[in-house]
């Protein structure tokens, strides 16, 4: 056992099981006769169920059941297993059919005890992990027996999960059964199961089902989950794999227990509690909350429902999770959960999301719907939760809440807590511990405690047994309930209370106490003293008496071996006799322990004073002696029930004295007449007495009332005021002086409740209507009225008495009174009225003023040292209507501390303290308070700020580390000068410190923990003590004053001088070293003004530079704009180009091949047409066997001759196929992406996704290239349409080689043309034929274009925004240059006018043929005999060449030649240096790159946004796939985020949106010339960059594409990033949509598809590779029970008529 620090309503026990030491042997028996072992078999055991009715134990392990009696021996034992079986084969299991069954280990997964119904027996529910979890019923008295099991299950009938790793668990509930003819009465029992996911058999069964039990009717079966039972409805079974760690039932509710990954949040696994309505079929009520177990303990272990401070709560231990993965580590704790907490945020999480749509009221998601179900939260009326606390059809299912429910760890260990369970013992609750290291082979059966075998009170606390204490009363050790008078404080000692001590009295006081009287008895140990309450009742007969003082006794002579003896007195002469200090009282016949009576009279005890009893001496003489005396043969008397009588026991007579207590004539004449006393008018004086004893005749009547004082003797005129009248003969009874009572003439109103006999008289004064004066008169029957000597006077003044204004005021006097203001519900304006009595005044012309309260917003500091003295500043609202604001401290001596919990009230009381400080209110907004002066030796339990009568406590400000006041300045000395100390800075800063010199400041510069240091004045101050002269250095820290000592000065007088000849050599030195530092410094300044004149001159021609760049962006830029403003107009609507989607899919599916599958027919005879598409057909249901298109794949992959392009081909034929079943093609993409994570995984997972290696990754460019393609058309195309046509307005600005494809304006300094080109630009008007109109149209050109160039451009503008495809080509088209009437001229790329130098060749250009400017030109078609050379080549082709000249060795050129000349010698050849400075950049040739980088900055910028937008929704296709590959890299164990972050880059953007970047053409109907791609490929490779996690570092040899963009590229990074982080953190559950988005893009593209071609062309593949598909098909187990080589077979000899072995 271990004992804990925890509080003592919370213990704990590590072990779930105590387990025998591996000394033991392993049979039956050990040494201890108390401690019994049995063996069994079947480890690791799993469950164990007691059934407490019976006592008998249930054990479930491996293969084996036992039935146990409560001393462990063994009634029956089952084996149920190992049996031939499979996870992937349904039963009943035949080996034949079965090829992967094997001899399985049967793992029991539940044993729960059904109860019995009415003569039905009840059962043992027992399943396991074979047969795909299926249960069984046993009997409860022997196990032996079945009572049901099904031999052939049907697939409703699996329960438990068929993999061991997989936990399941379930609980029995009984409900009304009202659907099945039942009635009212009628019981349905169910069994509610709890289970994880299974890769393998049935994956379609819910995390949680119901099952059913009771009543089973045919065709109905046990155990099986039916459809009018309610399930839980997932979106996904593999994505919420629920682990289950119990199943409890409370208060008509159950509860499931488990952990699970946070799919809606943050994704990482947390333990959750859900909850469900015993009487709810359907699941409306479930609803779950998250269970947060602070310190990082977020995977629940195991789980109880016990009893915790008398509350039912749920025990659970927790271990902290290894990073973001299920997998637990050793690090474990205890949280406990109370089940009012936890369903408090149960129905709160159903409140919110039934009636505010899910949020609280600061607008935080507080609940939301779980399990990716087609459900949202509402805003339903307020009592939805009140009508439907089990929900409804109409009310949103299944709740998650995402506020989660906290516990702090009780215990905490670092070895793995694996089960838990609890017991109640002395009011305190027990929790017992099972760890990871316990063995479970063995079970055994050792008493918790065995408290008898301790026979004295020192070993039975020893042991520390939370079972076990010592019994005072009865010195023995025993547990609680045992002991007679534990329910008594002090009675019984528990073992585990680490305080609790035996003890030794060695004296006592006082020795002896009465039973009635509570007290304090001080025992004084040998080690401390201790003080104990302690009340004893009154006994009602004398035998328990004497039990009681006999056990007093005992307990004595046991536990204090003093003697106490508390004792009854009973009758006068034995009560004051007695020892016992007992004293009596006459008048009441009572013995009593208190120095008083009720009836005043009281005799004293004989040790007291001098005890006198009556008593008498002979009957006959007790009515004429008024004192009888006691002697031997008197009997003792005791007086009655008034003053004067006594009653004496035996014989029985009377005694009684009429002058006892009747001291005037009205007592007297109201003693009762029986006891015959008079008022006797004789001599010496009136007296009462006896009527025999009176000499002369009594009295008739009484004397007039005598009144001795009035009180007040003023009041309002209108009355309503208390007057106390005292004085004697004032009647008999308060019937006497009614209607007598008059007050200056004005009848006063006796009162009940102030009369007394005689004495006293109390009336309510009248209203008299004006100011008078009298006397007080009193009339008693006939008597005269007695007069008082004071006057009473009724007076308009207030009086000076009873006055309050709405509460009592005080400090009255005449002139004026002060008043306490009471509390009001509202502000404003009100009157003062004073009341007196029955009079109200109203203070004229004055109205008092309710304002808000004062508040408090803010108090800093929050800590404070003991001596107080720091300044709190204290900001709010309305502070200054405070008149007394006081901040007050509330402290405890420590020793209190150490005093148990049920003794320190009375030391609470008698020494709790309160301080305080008067605060400053500076504004309404601002006070100060300085801290109270608070003693090291107590502990400050509460701070607050009492403002009149408001009182805001610190803690409702803010809770701080630390409470004031805490720490102390413990030590400050000097050492050189600076005070040194520690804990200076505990509760103090620097600018509070003040450091004083004597009569000056001493400016504190600095202050850490052990220094402060302060500038002193620069001359030593005055010193504050006339006794000395020095100042002293004092530092003041608040109230805190500490006296560091004198300072004195050091004075200049001390230095000694310095010698001559010293003072001669230092000159001398000096003059030295000054000459050569001149010089040195002129050498330096003819240096510096070179390279002075050497840096403005690059600097200027650097400005010169940028200024020329500049101007040429600004002016290409301000063209461009232009040029786009005109475009903008086509953008948008119909000129933007878009591709419709099966050119697009043809273009991305099958890049580079001239005829797709996708625009091909199936080219078969007719006489075979019907067979092929049969066995097409066939093959496409083949293809939708998950099993058969991943062996297929694989099968093809594993093959030499499968190249990287047919991978590529059968990816797109696979997508092609099933295109219309894009749900399936997406989780087969899934499954080959996870075999493909698993092998680079064990590799280098980092490389994964980078390139096209595999089918899968060309499977994933496609279903990308689908799922977004409603995306580039709604969103990324226009933007990027509007950059091409930018790079391509730009490019055709500048002369471009046709041949070489470099140009003047690009990106790519590869491409660039670098030679300076003399070009000029041209306008030319170009002829365009309107239907039967002719228009001209200018087109600008460049002079040094080619003639094709030339047509290409004028057909752009002729054709603007129209679609590439929708134009003429070129090619089919000449150029005319008209001049005149008859001027035609045929202009062409080549012809006879061409120019040859050489083997060099020059393509014809508009220079060439002297085109003037303005030039009117016109588009014709080609004719057909066109002579001479007429070849016109295409732009857009690499590199474009003619053939023929080709052929005839000659080498064409355009605007520059070849450098790669294979002719030139070697002697000819520059040499290395001379060819490194031919290829470097000049600077002009720069400037090209760079104002073409500014010009097309915008649009660049306007792409990256559109594809990296935060503001808008991701796609959902990107979101659903990042989400997997965070799973891919969670399930891995890969926390690298730089591994995540290249998977998300290879597969979005380097795999799609980089290939759209290089080739608009894939989504625009466009035409990519060479220069574009060029200037596209800069900018595609700047995209990659800017999604590398590596750092973008560049230098003077980095390429200048690089260069380029080196400044925009970390900005680009921040977008990937953000956009990759934004996907991250949103809200996952995105599976549901995703499948909905599949379903419709399914559906609306899937007859663009040639799916019988591309069926055709797969089929060519498998024809290829046939045997070695049919080898893997009929090599697997699964593929040989579905047939797949079999069907295969018949789709070939189908499509092919192939003779297979059918």
């Amino acid at each position: 056992m271990l004992a804990s620090s925890a509080p003592p309503s919370l213990l704990f026990l590590p072990l779930l099981l105590l387990l025998p030491p591996p000394s033991l042997p392993a049979d039956v028996v050990t040494s201890d006769p108390s401690v019994r072992w049995v063996e069994i078999e079947g480890a690791p055991l799993a469950h164990l169920l007691l059934d407490w009715d019976s006592g008998v134990l249930y054990v479930g392990g491996v293969d084996h059941l036992y039935q146990l009696t409560s001393d462990l021996e063994v009634v029956s034992h089952v084996r149920t297993g190992p049996h031939l079986d499979s996870p992937d084969c349904l039963p009943p299991i035949v080996a034949q059919d079965c090829p992967s069954a094997t001899q399985t280990h049967n793992h029991n997964k539940l044993l729960l005890l059904e109860a019995g119904q009415g003569a039905e027996s009840g059962s043992l529910i027992i399943c396991g992990s074979l047969y795909q979890g299926i249960c069984d019923k046993r009997s409860l008295s022997n196990i032996s027996q079945l009572i049901y099991q099904t031999s052939n299950p049907v697939d409703t009938q699996y329960v438990a999960a068929n993999d061991p790793r997989v936990s399941t668990v379930a609980v029995v509930i009984t409900t009304e059964n009202k659907q099945e003819g039942g009635g009212a009465g009628g019981i349905l029992r169910l069994m509610l199961v709890g289970r994880g996911y299974t890769s393998k058999g049935p994956g379609d069964i819910p995390p949680i089902t119901t099952r059913r039990l009771y009543p089973v009717v045919p065709p109905r079966r046990a155990f099986s989950q039916e459809e009018e039972l309610g399930k839980l409805v997932v979106g996904s079974y593999s994505e919420y794999n629920n682990h289950f760690v119990k199943a409890i039932t409370h208060d008509k509710h159950a509860y499931f227990l488990f952990s699970r990954r946070d799919m809606w949040h943050k994704k990482e696994y947390r333990t959750y509690a859900s909850r469900l309505c015993v009487s709810d079929r359907s699941f409306y009520s479930y609803v779950e909350v998250p269970l947060l177990c602070r310190g990082g303990y977020n995977l629940a272990q195991g789980a109880w429902l016990g009893n915790h401070s008398g509350e039912p709560a749920l025990f659970v231990v927790m271990a902290a999770g290894q990073a973001s993965t299920p997998v637990a580590t050793s690090r474990s704790a205890l949280c406990v959960y109370k089940m009012a907490d936890l369903d408090a945020m149960l129905r709160r999480a159903q409140e919110v999301c039934y009636t505010e749509g899910g949020r609280g009221s600061s607008g935080q998601e507080e609940a939301y719907i779980e399990y990716a179900v087609s459900s949202k939260c509402l805003k339903l009326p307020k009592v939805s939760l009140t009508d439907y606390p089990c929900g409804g059809e109409h009310t949103p299912n299944p709740i998650a809440s995402a506020v989660p429910l906290p516990a702090t760890p009780t215990y905490t260990s670092d070895t793995q807590l694996t089960a838990v369970t609890t017991a109640t013992e002395a009011g305190h609750t027990i929790a017992f511990l099972g760890d990871r290291t316990g063995k479970l082979h063995k079970l055994s059966k050792v008493p918790v405690s065995s408290c008898e075998r301790q026979t004295d009170c020192q070993s039975c606390l020893t042991i520390r047994d939370p079972y076990c204490g010592w019994c005072v009363l009865e010195g023995r050790c025993s547990r609680k309930h045992e002991c007679q008078r534990h329910t008594e404080p002090n009675h019984w000692l528990w073992s585990f209370e680490p305080t609790n001590q035996c003890v030794t009295v060695q004296s006592l006081q006082p020795a002896n106490q009465s039973r009635d009287e509570p007290t304090q008895v001080e025992t004084h140990r040998n080690t401390k003293k201790r003080i104990y309450k302690m009340k004893i009742m009154m006994m009602m007969m004398m035998m328990m008496v004497m039990m009681m003082m006999m056990m007093m006794m005992m307990m004595l002579m046991m536990m204090m071996m003093m003697l106490m003896v508390l004792l009854l007195c009973s009758r006068c002469l034995s009560c004051v006799d007695s020892v016992w200090r007992c004293n009596w009282c006459p008048l009441d016949q009572l013995c009593t322990h208190n120095h008083s009576c009720p009836n005043q009279h009281i005799i004293f005890n004989q040790r007291v004073r001098t005890a006198v009893c009556p008593s008498s001496q002979k009957h006959k003489d007790l009515k004429k002696q008024k004192h009888v005396y006691l002697h031997k043969s008197s009997f003792a008397c005791v007086m009655s029930d008034f003053i004067g009588l006594y009653s004496c026991l035996s014989p029985p007579v009377q005694l009684y004295d009429c002058s006892a207590g009747q001291s005037d004539c009205s007592q007297c004449r109201a003693v009762p007449e029986e006891y015959g006393c008079v008022w006797c008018p004789g001599s010496p004086a009136p007296s009462c007495v006896y009527n025999q004893s009176c000499s002369s005749a009594p009295a008739d009547t009484c004397p007039p009332p005598q009144i001795t004082q009035v009180l007040p003797v003023s009041g309002p005129l209108e009355g309503g005021v208390l007057v106390t009248i005292t004085g004697s003969n004032l009647g008999m009874r308060y019937q006497d002086v009614v209607g007598g009572v008059t007050v200056a003439g004005v009848q006063c109103e006796p009162q009940p409740e102030g009369y007394q006999i005689s004495t006293r008289v109390v009336c309510e004064l009248q209203p008299s209507g004006k100011q008078r004066k009298g006397p007080v008169l009193v009339s008693v029957g006939n008597s005269l009225p007695g007069r008082s000597t004071q006057d009473f006077t009724y007076q308009v003044r207030p009086w000076s008495r009873g006055l309050w204004v709405e509460s009592p005021c005080f400090d009255v006097n005449d002139t004026q009174l002060v008043c306490q203001t009471g509390s009001s519900n509202h502000t404003g304006d009100v009157m003062i009225r004073v009341f007196f009595g029955k009079a109200e005044r109203i203070v004229p012309d004055v109205a008092f003023r309710y304002l808000d309260d004062p508040v408090i917003t803010d108090a800093t500091p929050s800590e404070s040292f003991y001596a107080g003295g720091r300044i709190v500043m204290v900001t709010g609202r309305n502070l200054d209507v405070v008149q007394q604001p006081i901040i007050a401290v509330w402290v405890e001596p420590l020793e209190v501390q150490r005093v148990k919990r049920r003794k320190r009230l009375a030391l609470l009381t008698a020494k709790q303290q309160l301080v305080s400080e008067r605060c400053s209110v500076e504004s309404s907004s601002q006070m100060t308070c300085p801290t109270p002066s608070v003693s090291p030796e107590v502990k400050v339990k509460g701070v607050w700020f009492q403002l009149d009568n408001v009182r805001v406590h610190y803690e409702t400000i803010k809770v701080p580390e630390t409470v004031v006041p805490v720490g102390c300045i413990t030590s400050v000395t000097v050492s050189c000068g600076v005070p040194q100390g520690q804990d200076l800075t505990r509760a103090m800063t620097r600018q509070e410190v003040r450091a004083r010199l004597g009569d000056q400041e001493c400016e504190v510069k600095t202050l850490d923990n052990t220094h402060l240091y302060c500038e002193p004045p620069e001359t030593q101050p005055m010193s504050e003590d006339d006794g000395n002269e020095l100042p002293a250095l004092k530092v003041l820290m608040g109230n805190l004053e500490v006296d560091l000592g004198l300072v004195q000065y050091d004075s200049d007088s001390l230095l000694s001088p310095v010698p001559l000849a010293a003072q001669i050599g230092l000159g001398a030195g000096a003059a030295v070293i000054i000459l050569s530092v001149l010089v040195i410094i002129l050498m330096y300044r003819r240096k510096s003004k070179q390279a002075l004149r050497d840096y403005k001159k690059v600097l200027l021609q650097l400005e010169t530079l940028e200024i020329n760049v500049g101007d040429q962006c600004r002016k290409e830029f301000t063209d461009l704009m232009t040029e786009m403003m005109d475009l903008s107009s086509d953008v948008g609507g119909p000129g933007l180009p878009l591709l419709d989607y099966r050119t697009y899919a043809e273009r991305v599916f099958f890049p580079g091949q001239q005829v797709a599958p996708l625009s091909r027919q199936l080219d078969l005879p007719d006489s075979r047409r019907q067979t092929v598409e049969q066995g097409l057909q066939q093959l496409n249901n083949l293809l939708n066997n998950r099993l058969f298109l991943t062996r297929f794949i694989h099968t093809l992959e594993a093959q030499q001759g499968f190249s990287q392009r047919d991978r590529g081909y059968v990816a797109s034929l696979l997508t092609m196929a099933l295109h219309d079943k894009l749900e399936y093609f997406t989780e087969v993409m899934k499954t080959l992406l996870q075999d493909l994570v698993q092998q680079y995984v064990a590799k280098n997972p980092k490389l994964m996704l980078r390139r096209t290696e595999t089918v899968v990754e060309k499977m994933l460019t496609n279903w990308m290239s689908i799922c977004l393609y409603s995306f580039l058309k709604d969103v990324a195309g226009e933007p990027l349409y509007m950059l091409y046509r930018a790079i391509k307005y730009q490019v055709d600005k500048g002369p471009v080689d046709v041949v070489t494809g470099k140009a003047k304006r690009t990106l790519n300094d590869s491409h660039l043309l670098r030679e300076d080109i003399d070009y000029s630009s041209m306008t030319l008007t170009v002829l365009v034929k309107n239907g039967v109109e002719v228009q001209p149209c200018p087109v600008k050109v460049l002079d040094t274009d080619t003639i094709t160039q030339v047509k290409d451009k004028i057909l752009d503008q002729v054709y603007r925004g129209a679609p590439f495809s929708q134009r003429p080509s070129a090619d089919s088209l000449d150029l005319e240059w008209r001049s005149g009437q008859a001027g035609h001229l045929t202009l062409s790329d080549d012809d006879v006018t061409a120019v040859v130098q050489g083997r060099w060749k020059r393509l014809n250009t508009l220079q060439h043929y002297k085109v003037p400017d303005g030039a009117t030109v016109a588009l014709i078609p080609r004719s057909q005999s066109s002579g001479g050379v007429n070849q016109v080549f295409q732009t857009g082709e690499k590199t474009p060449m003619l053939e023929g000249e080709e052929e005839e060795g000659l080498r064409l050129w355009h605007l520059v030649k070849s450098s790669e000349d294979p002719e030139i010698p070697k002697h000819r050849k520059s040499s290395m240096r001379e060819r490194e400075r031919a290829k470097a950049i000049p600077e002009i040739y720069l400037t090209r790159l760079l104002s073409m980088k500014g010009t097309l900055q915008k649009f660049v910028d306007d792409v990256f946004v559109a594809i990296l937008s935060t503001k808008r929704p991701p796609p959902i296709a990107v979101r659903f796939f990042f989400d997997f590959l965070d799973d891919m890299a969670e399930k891995h164990g890969i926390d690298d985020p730089e591994t995540v972050h290249i998977w998300k880059t290879n597969s979005l953007p380097l795999r799609f949106w980089v290939n759209i970047l290089k080739n608009p053409q894939f989504v625009l109907d466009v035409q990519v010339t060479d220069s574009i791609d060029a200037v596209l490929s800069v900018i595609a490779q700047t995209f990659i960059d800017s999604c590398t996690t590596s750092e973008h570092k560049v230098g003077r040899d980095s390429p200048v594409n690089k260069l380029l963009y080196a400044r925009e590229i970390p900005r680009y990074k921040q977008l990937v990033e953000r956009y990759y982080s934004d996907i991250h953190s949103a809200a996952s559950g995105c599976y549901q949509e995703m499948n909905s988005t599949l379903t419709e893009l399914s559906g609306s593209f899937a007859s663009e598809m040639n799916s019988l071609v591309a069926l055709h062309e797969l089929y060519k593949y498998i024809n290829k590779y046939y045997d070695q598909i049919i080898m893997s098909l009929e090599e697997d187990s699964s593929g040989q029970k579905m047939q797949l080589a079999y069907r295969l077979q018949q789709v070939a000899a189908l499509v092919e008529n192939k003779v297979t072995d059918l």
